[in-house]
């Protein structure tokens, strides 16, 4: 086990040392933020451009992996809305909060740079892959049912159509896509441009901890214990079940790729799950949930890389 925090250990120091650094006055809280742009702009993108044209497009695009994932997020989300809205009969909006938070991870921030040293370079892909499911169904699926919720069907589907314009510009999004392209053509980028996008994508990973340290800070966890506790064991438990569940069930993957799959599953709740909440005027407990995700995810997600371990051989 203590091999397993020589992993864990230091990505969430670096999330410490972000909060710290906000907490102290070292950084200013809008000065995170304006790291955090840099990295999910600029860093982020060209690690994933890296690792989608550094490999052939059919070891890329694995069709096993994105469907498991897929099936084990749907499933979360769904178990989450569900309980919400049909034991706690809570409003069919905060019920799509809650599923929300429960199935959408951290993949950036948190997920990579732990993964990387779990998986190795096939970080990169799952991550690709990832990043599909989560920006192209979760988020879509989340705004088009919380808006439907207001009973203004057109404004649900202007939402959804504005979420997929707003997609199509987001340096991720294109990242993906010619990385995919670049693959399928066989091209490679050239030496001096790859080197470049080499360079870009270290600093990914310890900007991106450091962000999510920093954005912690002035979130309060109080009076909503329950709610606070279902949404995190919902995301660190339920969603990296249903993941394993989905891949039982489907035709065996790569070592990497199933191992890569589960630990994306149970990382903590992305940071944009309270700025999404907000646009239906539930931040605080998303919030709170966030905190209370990232302080735990340093325990339940070193318990599962320990026990995903053996199947790397």
């Amino acid at each position: 086990m203590l091999d397993v925090f020589t992993i864990t250990g230091p990505a969430f120091l670096v999330i410490a040392i972000g909060f710290a650094a906000v907490r102290s006055g070292l950084f200013d809280k809008s000065e995170t933020r304006i790291l955090g742009k840099f990295a999910i702009n600029i860093a982020l993108p060209a690690m994933l451009l890296k690792a989608l044209t550094e490999r052939p497009f059919a070891e890329i695009m694995n069709v096993g992996y994105l469907t498991a994932y897929t099936l084990g997020s749907l499933a979360v989300f769904t178990t989450g809305i569900g309980f919400a809205r049909l034991v706690q009969k809570k409003t069919l909006q905060t019920s799509v909060v809650h599923g929300m938070g429960m199935s959408l991870s951290n993949s950036g921030f948190i997920g990579y740079p732990i993964v990387l040293q779990v998986v190795g370079p096939t970080a990169g892909i799952a991550l690709a892959l990832c990043f599909l499911v989560e920006n192209l169904l979760i988020v879509p699926l989340t705004l088009a049912l919380a808006e439907s919720s207001g009973g203004d069907g057109k404004k649900a589907h202007r939402v959804v159509i504005e979420t997929f314009a707003r997609l199509a510009k987001n340096p991720l999004i294109i990242a993906i896509v010619a990385g995919f392209t670049l693959a399928l053509l066989g091209i490679r980028l050239p030496a001096p441009v790859a080197h470049s996008i080499d360079m870009l994508s270290l600093a990914a990973a310890g900007v991106a901890l450091f962000v999510i340290g920093g954005t912690l800070v002035g979130i309060k966890v109080r009076g909503m214990r329950r709610d606070i506790a279902q949404i995190v064991a919902g995301k660190l438990v339920l969603h990296p079940l249903f993941v394993f569940i989905a891949l039982a069930l489907l035709p065996p993957l790569d070592p990497t790729l199933h191992v890569a799959a589960i630990a994306f599953a149970c990382m903590p709740m992305a940071s944009i799950f309270p700025i999404i909440a907000q646009r239906f005027g539930q931040e605080e407990l998303p919030a709170a949930a966030l905190m209370a995700a990232t302080i735990s995810a340093f325990f339940s997600v070193s318990a599962v890389i320990w026990m995903l371990q053996p199947q790397l051989g």
